[in-house]
């Protein structure tokens, strides 16, 4: 890190499939690309056996050579379990394991990570790739997530950021920073729907722009479909082909699994130009060498369930938000996946007008994140986002009934209160599960933690009141807190989702995963350190007389001696020891810097009246 580097604030788009970031320069958002080499970071992390993690194109590389310590589409796993996986459906190369808290962990050379610490490897390689672009050190940054990110995956988000050592400016929708970039609404108000399908997720947006002030509507969507599952109807229609030709072990094998990913990807890619590709699978060491060509009509055949589904999400939210398909003035695609022609024409087809394209799909979301990341730092620009959380939320009740305390579509930042109370007499305490959904029963909802208000006075069942809050931020990260109201009695409470992290499991993979960024900062510290230990010593060489003339013999000898410590420890490199030496001649200094404060106040006076002074 360079300290005399300037510092800047970027936006940056965590995608499923690449990442990349931001910035605003020159009144306006442009992303940040190295010289020589692409903006977009391939969103993969290779653990080696030793050393650290590889990220981006060099990740990628290892993906059929070695696929098992290869991991990819690291966002789907965010804040997420096994069952939400569904690996039976979807089988990875790397093996994935959950924990006592039912928290989705890969397992690599024997050590579990977690998705939190994979994304803060590809934030590491994001900020690596703007601070070549930008010769400038990253202050701060906005982070786009999806729309229908729940609060486990906004909090593993930030979880993410915190362990790369990122301060995060704000957590903004990703339709929502796409509608930014556009720049839409500037002239006129516009009711816009942002159809977002990337490569893990899928979210839809409906927004009224009107003098800069951008409000969410609704939205709608699904974390569990993208232009993967585009790629896993390719690998299935292999595998279907492939049956009997091959052992059936084969289709489990970390190989084969990377291999028919990456071939079913390159084919899908064609296909968005070309009528049909060649889907290409060789594996020499199992004797394999597939080839089929793929019609576009058949694709499309594959996939129209597909994106039948991103459209039911579509009249799903325009239902929310009580529009028509007429009151919407402009459509604007986001994500690499857009590009599928299929997907282009049904989303003009329901929406009955052209869509915008302008703006590189890929990058759109990175762009408006640098916008809004210019605007939190004080930027001129007059911008106002008024977003909604996704899924409403609420605690269960006796019975397992879901009472809801924010319903989805709340303009965040929001709160709610609402009075609960005993059911047994003299009880103490009141357990609440704090649930995530739509449904009316807690069994039926997404479980995000649960959390025990203690210390209410005992008391007849029913008369205690308890004030339970419900507090989303403008990240759309939740907040609860409980409050015994008949007595005042107040408890704070502890809330961690279920597939979130401690801070002290934060704080230990701050440890663990960033051993070499620590050594590195230490070494920069005895860097800083020497060099003002160097300052301090000529300055005491400048004045080595006076110190001979002026000090007591006892200051003296302490200043010699330390000197002579400090010139030893300017060829150490143990940080304690230099830093220990440093503050030892700063405090054997002080008597020689008084003498010479009280020379230079004699010589200021001399020779001047009292009023002159």
């Amino acid at each position: 890190m360079n300290n005399d580097a300037p510092r800047v604030v970027i936006g940056i788009d965590l995608g499923t499939t690449n990442s990349l970031a931001a910035i605003w320069e020159d009144n306006a958002p442009k992303v940040l690309a190295p010289d020589g080499l692409s903006a977009m970071v391939p969103s993969v992390v290779h653990v080696p056996k030793e050393g650290n993690p590889v990220v981006g194109s060099a990740a990628k590389a290892q993906t059929l050579v070695n696929p098992e310590h290869t991991v990819f589409s690291v966002k789907r796993m965010m804040g997420r379990g096994l069952d939400d996986l569904d690996l039976n459906h979807n089988p990875l190369p790397f093996a994935v394991a959950e924990d006592g808290r039912k928290l989705a962990r890969v397992d690599l050379h024997g050590k579990l990570w977690t998705p939190q610490e994979l994304s803060a490897w590809i934030l590491v390689g994001v900020l690596e790739h703007a601070r070549q672009a930008t010769g400038a050190e990253i202050a701060a940054a906005v982070i786009t997530v999806p729309a229908y990110f729940d609060d486990a995956q906004r909090q593993a988000t930030r979880d993410a950021a915190r362990i790369a050592g990122l301060e995060i400016l704000r957590i903004i929708n990703e339709p929502t920073a796409a509608s930014l970039a556009y720049g839409l609404g500037q002239s006129e108000p516009q009711t816009v729907a942002v159809f977002d399908l990337g490569g893990g997720t899928f979210d839809v947006s409906l927004l009224s722009i009107e003098d800069g002030v951008f409000q969410v509507l609704a939205t709608n969507g699904d974390t569990r479909l993208g232009g993967d599952d585009f790629d896993q109807t390719l690998v299935q229609l292999a595998k279907e082909e492939l049956a009997g030709q091959v052992p059936a072990e084969l289709f489990q094998d970390p190989a084969f699994l990377s291999a028919a990913r990456l071939a079913a990807e390159k084919c899908k890619q064609a296909l968005s130009s070309d009528p049909e590709a060649e889907m290409h699978l060789a594996l020499p060491e199992y004797d394999l060498n597939w080839r089929r060509r793929v019609t576009r009509q058949e694709f499309e055949t594959l996939i129209q369930p597909l994106v039948e589904r991103t459209l039911q999400s579509c009249r799903r939210a325009l239902a929310d938000a009580e529009l028509t398909t007429d009151q919407i003035d402009e459509v604007v695609l986001v994500g690499g996946s857009t590009r599928v022609p299929l997907v282009r024409a049904k989303v003009e087809e329901l929406f009955g007008r052209k869509p915008h394209t302008a703006l590189n799909p890929d990058h759109v979301v990175a762009l408006g994140a640098a916008v809004q990341a210019h605007v939190l730092t004080g930027g001129t620009r007059d911008v106002l986002l008024m977003d909604v959380t996704p899924l409403s939320l609420g605690v269960e009740t006796m019975g397992g009934a879901v009472s809801k305390m924010i319903e989805r579509n709340s303009t965040i930042p929001c709160s709610h209160t609402e009075g609960f109370s005993t059911y047994a007499e003299g009880q103490t305490g009141i357990d609440f599960h704090v649930v995530q959904g739509e449904r009316e029963l807690a069994a039926d909802c997404r479980s995000l933690g649960r959390f025990e208000l203690k210390g209410i006075p005992p008391m007849p069942a029913g008369m205690a009141r308890v004030g339970v809050r419900f507090a989303i931020d403008a990240d759309g990260v939740l907040t609860v807190s409980a409050k015994e109201e008949s007595t005042g009695t107040s408890s704070s409470i502890e809330f961690n989702p279920m597939h979130g992290l401690t801070d002290g499991e934060v704080e230990r993979m701050l440890d663990e995963g960033f051993e070499n960024a620590q050594a590195d900062f230490d070494q920069r510290r005895v860097v800083d350190l020497h060099t003002e230990l160097g300052t301090m010593l000529a300055a005491i060489a400048r004045s080595m007389d006076a110190a001979q003339a002026n000090l007591d013999p006892e200051s003296l000898e302490d200043l010699t001696e330390t000197v002579q410590a400090a010139e030893e420890a300017q060829n150490s490199q143990d940080l304690a020891q230099v830093q220990a030496v440093r503050d030892r001649l700063e405090q054997a200094s002080l008597p020689l810097a008084a003498i010479l404060m009280d020379g230079v106040v004699r010589e200021a006076i001399t020779g001047k009246k009292l009023d002159e002074v």
